[in-house]
């Protein structure tokens, strides 16, 4: 790349490592220097560094000696002041302030070999470290062990097992593979562990907040835990209500998100349907949050989401969308089209994500787009109508009539909306 630039782009590519090398010294300047003025480094430094490293590079860009030799020099300089630093002051210093040094080294043929948002990320992210020090340091403090943990689970499962799977049907009655089953495993996974971490370190107030990132988890544990609440408080609490209507209204957009991940069109068909009833449940959900003068709850809703990345919930998740796949490719073959829209029905009373998904990933061949996008809205409406039910049996017919109304009709509405999808395919 370097024998392709003029000599006008050499110019202005050494212009940017040096002015990036110059953006992260002031970063660095304000934390580190203001601690300790002996830190090697700095808004000086960093574009000499950024320089010294061009030029040695440009020395000699084949086998690399002159800038390999200067490396070695800089960084006997760095621990030389790093370790006189150590002797007069009672605390070492960071780690971060030889790094930056080393960075701001490579700057020069970054910019020179590389693309340019190469070089503007790493300068970027290093003054994104520099800056947002204090608040990583209480993100480490407030974080629980098991979490991180956990997420190394989730690697796990996306970045190592995932690609070992085989990529092909390994039976003839179903076109999945067990690449798919596992990815449609990390997709909603991921989804739902987002949501479980915001819920857990998300400061709240209220229910709107829990309602949220509850109906992006699972609409139904969120319905069931408002609906409690609302009984608990022994009379109509509209910020609970409106909770309810809104998780549902994100379970609409959630749907649409995931079968997005899998197959855009789809997910393209299912959007006029799916934004409609996102917008209209939202819109109920706002009305009833902007009524609740007087009667807002006084502690933060607790939607109480379990970590999806356990095991267990793993499991059964896979072994869900195993059976949901087969019983919608058995139900295809031997009952056709309105089979199917039949089954959805019957998936629409229990977790739809599973026969969402393997409709999304093609587990049904021979099936349109349209009556795909069908049978998908049939088990989002039958979902709503048990939601509702869901409502009234724990959270009692006078305290949650007026939410569960709400998702009886939107139930109704998508199931007409499903009908109208079924006449025009």
């Amino acid at each position: 790349m370097l024998d392709s630039l003029s000599p006008i782009e050499t110019a202005g590519r050494l212009g940017l490592a040096v002015a990036l090398a110059v953006f992260m010294g002031l970063a660095f300047e304000g934390i580190y220097k203001r601690e300790r003025r002996t830190s090697p480094g700095g808004i000086r430094t960093f574009p000499l560094l950024a320089g010294l490293g061009a030029m040695l590079y440009l020395i000699d860009s084949h086998t690399l000696l002159p800038y390999i030799v200067g490396l070695g020099a800089v960084a006997l300089c760095v621990f030389a002041l790093v370790r006189a630093a150590c002797d007069s002051d009672a605390e070492p210093p960071s780690m971060m302030i030889p790094t930056a040094n080393f960075l701001a080294y490579t700057f020069g043929p970054l910019a020179l070999r590389q693309p340019p948002w190469v070089v503007v990320s790493a300068a970027v992210a290093a003054v994104m470290l520099f800056e947002s020090r204090e608040v990583l340091h209480r993100l480490v403090q407030k974080t629980d062990p098991e979490e991180v943990f956990t997420l190394g689970k989730f690697l796990i499962l996306a970045g190592i097992v995932l690609p070992l799977l085989p990529n092909h049907p390994v039976v003839s009655f179903t076109p999945l593979s067990p690449f798919n089953v596992w990815l449609a495993l990390v997709a909603i996974s991921a989804l739902s562990y987002a949501s479980y971490l915001l819920q857990r370190y998300l400061p709240k107030s209220g229910a709107l907040l829990p309602s949220i990132l509850g109906g992006i988890y699972s609409s139904t544990a969120t319905t069931v835990t408002l609906a409690r609440r609302q009984k608990q408080a022994g009379a109509k609490n509209l910020e609970l209500a409106a909770g309810i209507v809104i998780a549902v209204a994100m379970m609409y957009l959630r749907v649409d998100v995931i079968v997005a991940i899998f197959n855009a069109s789809l997910a393209l068909a299912l959007l006029p349907a799916l934004g409609g009833m996102f917008a209209l449940s939202l819109s109920i959900g706002l009305v009833l949050w902007s009524r609740r003068t007087g009667d807002t709850s006084a502690e933060p809703a607790n939607i109480g989401a379990r970590n999806p990345l356990q095991l267990g919930t793993a499991v059964t998740f896979a072994i869900l969308f195993v059976t949901v796949a087969l019983a919608s490719a058995w139900v295809r073959q031997s009952f056709g089209q309105k089979g199917v829209y039949v089954l959805a029905a019957i998936t629409g009373t229990t977790d739809i994500n599973p026969f969402v998904l393997s409709l999304a990933q093609g587990g049904v061949s021979d099936m349109s787009r349209t009556a795909l996008a069908t049978a998908i809205l049939i088990a989002v409406s039958c979902n709503n109508i048990l939601n509702g039910c869901y409502a009234l049996a724990f959270g009692g017919v006078r305290s949650t009539l007026r939410p569960a109304c709400v998702l009886f009709g939107l139930g109704v509405l998508g199931l007409a909306i499903a009908a109208l999808y079924n006449r025009l395919g």
